[in-house]
């Protein structure tokens, strides 16, 4: 029998700047056991999720997961562009915590009401490689909110970013600093992909970086732990 999956999140999830983790999920089960459809936007907010659950619970799926609030961290750090940001995803109120949690409960709030799928809420990716910087611990923060959310409305908590602190804690990376991503490292990114055409690890592993390409979107080893982490929370032990 096939799982319908329905992945819902910001660019980590449309995978266009990321190693996709909804393809690393597939190559986990024999082929046509898993059906995944990707519901991912890239710089959304949780805002912006609620805004466009229509597309998921038309077509109810049997499982669905969330891994969003990336962005919402992000905006709580020094140097991220705010107000660029609500221009672009237009958002109605600036980005804050209170918001997130606010925005990210009435989007399980509706999953639950109108569809019987089991639901899992990611906690996020860590930011940056420095456990104890400031864009690591924004990320341990808004994951604790997540976890809180995933309890108080009792869906399933996906601890991805507990699994990602531990895989940084036995790489023992170099301490490079957490830099804010722009639009022209975005474009970098993409020229190197797609002009020189070096995979993303390649990237990831010149700039001496362990799970991620640019502090934020993942490579292979991140992107595996998420497919990892949805697999054993979600689909082993109810398979």
């Amino acid at each position: 029998m096939t799982t319908r999956i329905a992945c819902l999140g910001d660019s980590l999830t449309r995978a266009q700047f990321s190693v996709d983790y909804l393809d690393l999920l597939g190559r986990r089960h024999p082929p046509g056991d898993l059906q995944l459809a990707r519901f991912g936007a890239n710089g959304d907010f949780a805002y912006n999720l609620l805004q466009r659950l229509d597309a998921v619970v038309t077509n109810p799926p049997d499982v669905i997961t969330v891994l969003i609030g990336t962005n919402d961290a992000r905006a709580s750090l020094a140097g991220y562009p705010v107000e660029q940001a609500m221009k672009r995803k237009q958002l109605p109120e600036r980005p804050s915590a209170d918001w997130f949690q606010q925005c990210l409960g009435a989007v399980v709030a509706r999953l639950r009401t109108e569809t019987d799928a089991r639901i899992g809420l990611l906690s996020l990716p860590v930011l940056g490689q420095q456990l104890d910087g400031t864009a690591a611990r924004a990320s341990q923060a808004y994951s604790r909110m997540i976890a809180e959310t995933a309890a108080t409305n009792e869906v399933t908590y996906l601890p991805l970013h507990e699994r990602q602190i531990e895989e940084l804690r036995q790489a023992d990376p170099p301490p490079i600093p957490y830099r804010e991503v722009t639009t022209a490292a975005v474009v970098g990114v993409l020229a190197q992909h797609v002009l020189l055409r070096r995979s993303l690890d390649t990237i990831s592993r010149r700039r001496g970086l362990v799970l991620t390409t640019d502090h934020i979107h993942q490579n292979t080893r991140g992107a595996t732990l998420v497919a990892e982490v949805i697999d054993a929370g979600l689909l082993t032990q109810s398979a």
